[in-house]
């Protein structure tokens, strides 16, 4: 395999969710060539492609912020849950301190119940068993871990990309500086 089929072939290689591969180049040359551009067009295009995985870190970070928040968010809520099922046959009533507001709370009193009110989002609440109510938070749970690890594996992946790229970046430059060099000293081959 020449080094121009392996460049295009690592060009279309790797792709993880919608973050493209960063190309790792061994010889400039050949890179340059392949791509039909100068030095000058060629760090411009990597520039461009090391915002653009930035701008992508960037939201995976923010995405990551959330779920970090929401995942003790439901596994508080699964705990109650279970603590006002594990009471239901006991007829007992169950004082909690409730949170009214950011940092106001207040003592409520519940019932002996066999069913609780979950808000879903966009100002939608369902009353469940506690059995459905438990397996929809476990649900919720699971795909909140499970999305918080593949964006964990996405950042991973994207932070290996931004490194190729800078060093593709570095390694482009520095061919620049020397052919520039070069074509100054005409006498000398390096």
């Amino acid at each position: 395999m020449t080094s121009s089929a392996s460049a295009s072939a690592s060009i279309s290689a790797a792709e993880k969710r919608g973050i493209p591969a960063a190309l790792f180049v061994e010889d400039v040359q050949t890179f340059l060539n392949s791509t039909a551009s100068d030095a000058t067009s060629a760090l411009t295009a990597l520039q461009e492609r090391l915002q653009h995985y930035k701008l992508a870190e960037m939201k995976l970070l923010a995405q990551q912020r959330d779920l970090q928040a929401k995942i003790p968010d439901i596994k508080k809520c699964l705990e109650i849950v279970e603590a006002l099922q594990t009471k239901e046959h006991t007829g007992e009533a169950t004082t909690v301190d409730f949170e009214l507001a950011e940092g106001i709370y207040t003592q409520a009193r519940i019932e002996a119940t066999n069913s609780v009110c979950l808000w879903l989002g966009a100002n939608v609440m369902l009353e469940y068993p506690f059995d459905e109510a438990i397996d929809l938070l476990k649900k919720n749970l699971e795909n909140a871990n499970s999305s918080l690890g593949a964006i964990v594996e996405d950042l991973q992946f994207l932070r290996d990309q931004v490194t190729i790229t800078q060093v593709t970046i570095a390694r482009v430059y520095n061919w620049d500086v020397h052919q520039r060099r070069k074509q100054r000293q005409p006498g000398t081959d390096v």
